[in-house]
Order: structure tokens, then sequence, then C-alpha cells
């Protein structure tokens, strides 16, 4: 937003959690403030203090709303609709990967007269990612892991896991093991994410560990290879994670260990892809 808003007099602020509370409250009541950036709840933090109000809003946006639903946000969203004003007299955006039954009625809710614009790419998983489903054992995963990215050509890598205790223990190995690493979950401050990120876009950080939710806001140039330690538990994620690689017209690789438990949720990965799914052996040089 400060990057469209260069040129204009707009005045644009970010309200997210893990962040000085004073220092944005000053932000807020230094000027007028025209277009906010926030997280449910810090914003509700704001408004519950009469520092922040509502009742003025033109322009509603909910990004990543399918996200909001599987996090719990719906409470928070909710308050934050109520406090604006009525929808006929304000403008409701909502964007998401996948529109379910929740997100739509919701939807309707909250929207009046809603127009449905939707952008489908000619293929869901793009041609410029190689895709390698590669068959595991839990215990393997880890040695097949280490020993690809040892190989040639890895400039930068994300690899995801579905849950923060198992992105802890892969940061952990990897760190011990000698890579530069870093770590992006949820129970992570923003603060250190922020800086997690940053590591990993100037090249300080080549692999960086993460779970979906942080996953969503990974948007860097060079990433070369992607890693599903874990097949996602819901098909679309796979499409966000694989996302990260082949960006931009380059060509990017992704590997998904499939493991005892992943097998179960390949049907519906193949039913999104629209096509089979070839699961590889491991290569014969892979310690695992």
């Amino acid at each position: 937003a400060k990057k469209l808003c260069k040129h204009t007099d707009l005045n644009v602020v970010s309200l997210i959690g893990g962040v000085d509370f004073d220092k944005q409250q000053r932000q807020l009541d230094s000027k007028v403030v025209d277009i906010i950036a926030a997280t449910p709840g810090r914003l509700m933090d704001f408004h519950r203090r009469g520092v922040l109000h509502l009742d003025t809003v033109e322009i509603l946006v909910l990004d990543e709303a399918d996200r909001m639903l599987d996090m719990g946000f719906i409470p928070q969203v909710k308050q934050i609709v109520r406090a604006t004003p009525q929808k006929t007299h304000r403008q409701t955006l909502l964007f998401s990967a996948t529109f379910n039954y929740d997100v739509t009625n919701l939807a309707h809710q909250w929207t009046e007269e809603p127009v449905t614009v939707e952008i489908e790419p000619e293929s869901v998983a793009t041609d410029t990612v190689e895709q390698h489903f590669v068959s595991l054992s839990e215990n393997e995963k880890l040695g097949a892991l280490k020993s690809v990215l040892k190989e040639d050509g890895i400039e930068s890598a994300i690899v995801f896991a579905n849950r923060r205790d198992t992105s802890r223990f892969i940061y952990e190995q990897l760190r011990n093991s000698g890579f530069k690493t870093g770590l992006l979950s949820g129970e992570i401050a923003q603060q250190k994410r922020s800086k997690t990120l940053a590591n990993f876009k100037n090249g300080n950080i080549e692999v960086l560990v993460a779970t979906d939710v942080a996953g969503r806001g990974i948007h860097v140039d060079g990433i070369s290879h992607v890693f599903n330690y874990d097949l996602p538990e819901i098909p679309d994620d796979y499409v966000h994670r694989i996302g990260r690689t082949g960006r931009a017209g380059a060509s990017g690789v992704a590997y998904t260990f499939i493991g005892e438990f992943d097998a179960f949720g390949l049907q519906d990965l193949e039913t999104l892809l629209a096509k089979p799914i070839k699961v590889e052996s491991p290569a014969a040089d892979w310690v695992l």
C-alpha cells in the first residue's frame, strides 16, 4: 500500500500483533489515517480502547478469507464488520484462494448484491515447477531431506510441515547439521518473523522451515526448491506451497515426502490437480 500510495498524500498504517502497541498508537495519533492494514486481533484492541473508530470506513477488504475461517478469526472479523457502516454504505471485498460454503455464506451476509470475479490459471499447479512425490517412512524423511539439500543447484529452499512441533524439530536438526536455517511458524514473535524473512531474502538463511500459516506470506524471488515434509491436509495448500518456487517464469523443483500417514490424502490431491500422481522411490544415494 505504501508503494502504491508513494506519490499521494494518503497515510498508510500497519497494525499487527507482536509489535510495540504504544508505537502503533502514536502512528494513529500523529495524523489522519487513510488506509489501515491490520490483523483482526490488534485492530479490535485499538477499537475497544476507543483509539480507532471504524464507523467511517468506506472500503473493507478481507484478505485470505478462507484462512481466517480455518484459524478461528471469524468472531473477531464479525465484530469488525459490525463496527463498520452497514453493507449498503461501504464497499466490501473478499479475497480467497478457495470459497467454501462457510466463506460464501459470510460473503452474502456482508455484501450487497455481490459480484464474483474468478481468476483461474490454465493449470492448477504451475508448469514451471518440477514435481516429485517420494515414498518414505516417517523416520526416513529427515535423512532424505538432508541428502537433497546437500546436492548442487539448491540456492534457497523452503521446507513446509503441517505442525509447529514438526517444524521446530526439522529446524533444530538442520541447524545442528550445519545448514543456515530459519524458522517461521505461528509461535514465533512477529518481529523475529520479519527478521528471519529478511535474512532469507538477502541470502543469510538458505533453508527456511515454515508452517502454512507463515507460508502464505512468503513472497521471495529466487527460491529454487520447495519441500513438503508432510503432505498438506488441505489440497489447496499444496498449490500455495509449491507456488513459492517457479515464479516469474523461472523454473523450480518441489519434493513431497509421502509417509505412512500422508498416503490417505493423495486421492484428494489428484482430484485437485486433475491428473494421476506418480509416487517415486528415493534415490539410491540418499542417506535414509
